[in-house]
């Protein structure tokens, strides 16, 4: 199952929620002020062991240099 991030509307809490694909979150409540109807928020995909674009979970970004194979870039390598 997906995880999917969801914002309240009334109180600006974040949270997190396993759901099947098809669901819509309408019947979901915040879990800080229990109102109804969260927003669903966009999210970036990362996926750990796969060498295409994004795939660091940093959102793609590069270093200073183009070359984040090498570790010189701040961010750990995986």
């Amino acid at each position: 199952m997906p995880i999917y991030e969801y914002q309240c509307t009334k109180c600006g809490e974040s949270f997190e929620v396993r759901q099947s694909m098809g669901a819509d979150g309408s019947s979901l409540n915040c879990p800080k002020c229990k109102a109804k109807n969260p927003k669903r928020l966009i999210s970036s995909f990362s996926s750990i062991g796969s060498e295409s674009f994004g795939s660091s979970g940093y959102g793609g970004s590069t270093c200073s240099t183009g070359n984040c194979s090498t570790g010189t870039c701040g961010l750990p390598m995986m």
